[in-house]
């Protein structure tokens, strides 16, 4: 629909796109990267979002001025693994090298290489936490997915399929299994009802803490560009 933008300093860049559900103007900013996106009901003229966008120019500079500073991998830099501050440093070979505190990640093609550890690292513990859970539940998940994720750390399907943000990796462990927990909780209850807290508390135990963290620390996970 065209390159639209606040004027100002900075400017802002603006993503419009329609859909068919949308029945007003809405507007979101993304957590992983900072679009501010205008959603549009058909018909609706790319101006009258433009405008709304305006009326709204206070409160979107207040957003995107409280998210974490965007920051990508290099050597030297650090990046949370598993919760603990990690230093990036150049490995002597063609593999990535991890232990608690340090991982060793060739140089070429660095970020890429890291994101790719990162993702199948997140599968390892995911897998394991939700087999964990599952047979506690008593009922067997379909299958699991990774993504980066914007909005959501994880969800079910109605056929039992799982879905991860793999950037819990970055979370410490007890987050990762609290979110495990949580979406093999909805094999039982496709719902957020006192019963699906009930057995989110029968097969992990307290989850206040978890779940703090992330309502607290979350948008940070979102800062690391690979």
């Amino acid at each position: 629909m065209g390159q639209h933008h606040l004027p100002g300093t900075p400017p802002v860049p603006l993503t419009l796109r329609r859909s068919a559900r949308a029945r007003r103007i809405s507007l979101r900013i993304s957590q992983l990267d900072g679009r501010v996106t205008l959603t549009l009901p058909r018909g609706v003229a790319e101006r009258e979002a433009i405008d709304f966008a305006r009326s709204k120019e206070d409160w979107i500079r207040e957003h995107l001025a409280a998210q974490p500073d965007r920051s990508v991998p290099v050597l030297g830099g650090t990046i949370p693994i598993e919760g603990v501050p990690t230093r990036i440093e150049a490995a002597g070979g063609a593999r990535v090298l991890w232990q608690a505190g340090t991982i060793r990640v060739p140089e070429t093609a660095l970020a890429a290489r890291l994101h790719r550890f990162l993702r199948e690292m997140a599968r390892d513990r995911l897998v394991a936490a939700c087999d964990f859970y599952a047979a506690e539940l008593g009922r067997p998940y379909a299958r699991i997915s990774l993504r980066d994720t914007r909005s959501r750390w994880g969800s079910c399907t109605a056929d039992g399929g799982l879905m991860f943000s793999w950037r819990l990796i970055l979370a410490p462990p007890s987050v990762l299994r609290y979110v495990a927990a949580h979406e093999v909780a909805h094999l039982a209850e496709m719902n957020h009802s006192p019963r699906f807290w009930v057995e989110v508390t029968r097969i992990h135990g307290p989850y206040e803490a978890p779940r703090r963290w992330l309502r607290e620390n979350g948008a940070e996970l979102h800062s690391y560009q690979f």
